[in-house]
């Protein structure tokens, strides 16, 4: 069995269920040992029902009080049943399993393990599995794991899967040098791929999970560096003097630059000036103006002659951007010919805009990443801006600074990264902070609210929309999951069309869907057709609307405040006021200290720097921060330490093999070239 062979080879997995699991990206061998839990399963002592007080995944060994009732409604079938032990009885209910009515014989006695939860009548317990007491023993003190799943593929079947792999796949020879493991106290690399699947403990689970994040930020740092050269500055070829026309354009605008706007431009024009190529970070919370400043960078490289490109991460952003500069420009009256290249555009339009590229009739590119095409040939590339950068490949930006020899590359992000992190995980990167919002945006009004508020921000929504406004509303998962109660989009989509009124188009969004359709819905939002979308965290970047006044979050306690912090300035883009309610569904006294922070706070780089302090093994498991590089398994915030040590220990590595050429770390390399690869293309977005 080799890494790459389909999952089908696998015994049990045939063809519809690796369908299935392609729709998780699991198509081979290497992709299904890589799908890490999301979470376990933690089997622990019953309880008495008297002392549940709260919700949570609770077990208790009960009694069936009496007969169990069958609920029948239009949509679905309920079984409602009292349980009983010694110290007081607790109310179960079941979806969709009428049989259970029978099953469960008054005075019989079972484990009852399900997640309670508050409802008007009280504290109920939803759909638990009903165990006998030799099965429960069985299975007390362990960890079981909860994986993603799609509908039709359930966690019983990934978890025979997952197994099967692990016993028939030969063992690996460990790619990581032996000095690093003893230094940092690692867990050799088989193990860890076991245990954190399938750990003995919680001990096992946290030295396993260690590894494979030390894993992850290691071997990402180690490729950035050999794939940037840090070593290395070219000299600058396109030296880019402060243009007459940008500088008019500055006199003119109807408001005047915040000082960190005027200090970044002053960083820019700078370093195209100097001699080095420049490679420039600037990292602006939201709102904060960005756009014009890396407008101005272009426009000063465009009357010095050279040719501009700016890159966005949708289709619908790069149209948004060109509509909007081309509008600038021709506001001012500043000679800039501008064209637009998107993916969807018709072979006869892409060839006609190649040609003004490549002769220079061009002098400014907006688009995606059809930027970087093979047939895209550049008369005289002198910057390159790369829009939201996290969203693309370290190589494919690699590849487009190419194209133009060697061009001074800007890149934007509206991710507020403590320093200290974003120095590694920039490499060579010169870091431009754009800390100050302008003076003409509106501060976001927040709220955070329990799930009794729900239908009053209903009503809100409705409110907002009837006076021409829109909304969001951002939930966790994509279709309802039999492992997770979290809400979902697609199920909530139908609630919300029932609540307001048939005027207020209603609509989903999510991952999964295709590229062509979440532009498509993207596109309709923009333009007010659609009034309130429902979305994962898909839409943190994408789309630009400033008639959006309304961010609503549910089950936000399972998000990092960095991440909800991204979606929030999805909203407040525009003159009228916005507001951003989180709704919060649990009890736990942290979580809900966290989100306390957003509730108080707008300002990206405090919350960054809070988010730190607060996360840790805990919040392992949450869902990661939106808008950040998407690791396998590690989170910058709550393995900020790990990713310390991964960068000191790949710095002495390449300090002493700086192209990793020796016998030494043959194995290293390999694993690079073989892995590596895949994870910074597909994976890990910078």
């Amino acid at each position: 069995m080799k890494l790459s062979d389909s999952v089908t080879v696998l015994k049990g997995i045939g063809e519809k269920t690796a369908a299935l699991m392609g729709k998780l990206n699991i198509r081979t061998i290497e992709d299904l040992l890589h799908a890490y839990p999301r979470n376990y399963d933690r089997y622990e002592e019953t309880v008495n029902t008297a002392d549940i007080k709260k919700p949570g995944m609770y077990a208790v060994a009960a009694t069936v009080a009496k007969r169990p009732e069958v609920k029948v409604t239009a949509r679905v079938k309920v079984v409602a049943a009292v349980i009983q032990d010694e110290s007081g009885v607790l109310n179960a209910v079941w979806f969709n399993m009428p049989y259970l009515a029978n099953t469960l014989k008054p005075g019989g006695r079972y484990i009852f393990r399900g997640r309670v939860v508050r409802k008007p009548q009280g504290l109920v317990m939803e759909h638990p599995a009903v165990l006998g007491f030799e099965e429960y023993g069985k299975l007390l003190h362990t960890m079981q794991p909860l994986y993603n799943l799609t509908a039709g593929l359930s966690n019983k079947i990934m978890c025979k899967a997952v197994a099967r792999a692990l016993e028939e796949f030969p063992v690996q020879k460990d790619y990581l040098p032996g000095w690093i493991r003893e230094k940092e106290g690692l867990a050799e690399y088989n193990f860890a791929l076991g245990s954190i699947h399938f750990p003995k403990d919680e001990k096992a689970l946290l030295f396993a999970r260690k590894r494979l994040v030390f894993d992850d930020f290691f071997l990402f740092i180690l490729n950035l560096r050999l794939l940037r050269g840090t070593n290395e500055r070219k000299e600058n070829g396109f030296p880019v003097k402060p243009g007459k026309e940008a500088s008019r354009l500055l006199k003119e605008l109807p408001y005047e630059l915040t000082g960190a706007q005027k200090e970044t431009l002053g960083d820019i024009l700078g370093d195209m000036g100097g001699k080095s190529v420049m490679s420039r970070l600037v990292q602006g919370d939201v709102g904060s103006g960005k756009t014009i400043v890396a407008v101005l960078a272009l426009l000063s490289a465009v009357e010095s002659g050279y040719q501009g490109a700016l890159m966005a991460p949708t289709e619908v952003l790069a149209r948004q951007h060109y509509e909007s500069v081309t509008k600038l420009v021709e506001a001012h009256k500043i000679c800039c010919r501008i064209v637009l290249l998107t993916g969807s555009m018709t072979a006869k339009e892409k060839r006609i805009v190649y040609e003004q590229i490549a002769s220079h009739e061009a002098d400014l590119v907006i688009g995606t990443h059809a930027l970087i095409q093979e047939k895209v040939v550049y008369d005289c590339l002198g910057l390159v801006v790369t829009d939201e950068q996290h969203r693309f490949g370290v190589r494919q930006r690699e590849t487009f600074s190419k194209k133009g020899g060697a061009p001074h590359v800007l890149v934007m992000s509206a991710t507020p990264i403590p320093r200290t992190l974003a120095i590694i995980l920039y490499g060579d990167l010169d870091i431009s902070v754009m800390d100050e919002l302008p003076a003409r945006r509106l501060p976001i009004k927040n709220c955070v609210v329990d799930t009794s508020y729900r239908k009053n921000a209903w009503k809100f929504i409705e409110k907002e929309t009837a006076a021409g406004r829109q909304a969001y509303v951002i939930c966790p998962l994509v279709e309802e999951s039999e492992v997770s109660d979290g809400e979902n989009v697609v199920d909530y989509a139908k609630k919300l069309r029932s609540a307001l009124p048939s005027s207020v188009r209603v609509e989903y969004l999510h991952g999964r869907m295709s590229g062509a359709e979440k532009e498509r819905l993207m596109a309709a939002f923009a333009a007010n057709e659609i009034q309130v979308l429902v979305s994962t965290t898909v839409i943190e970047v994408g789309v630009d609307v400033p008639n959006a006044t309304v961010m609503m979050i549910e089950n936000a306690e399972r998000f990092g405040l960095a991440g909800l912090h991204q979606l929030r300035g999805r909203v407040g883009r525009g003159s009228d006021q916005s507001y951003c309610i989180f709704v919060n569904t649990t009890e736990e006294e942290e979580k809900n200290k966290r989100l306390e922070i957003l509730n108080r706070s707008n300002d990206g780089f405090y919350i960054a720097s809070e988010d730190l302090k607060l996360r840790g093994p805990g919040d392992m498991f949450g869902i990661r921060q939106s808008g950040l590089m998407e690791f396998s398994i590690g989170d910058i915030f709550t393995d900020a330490d790990v990713l310390k040590e991964a960068a000191e220990a790949a710095e002495k590595v390449l300090s002493e093999d700086a192209a990793l050429e020796s016998e030494k770390y043959r194995t290293l390399r390999e694993k690079i070239d073989l892995e590596l690869l895949r994870r910074v293309d597909n994976t890990l977005v910078l």
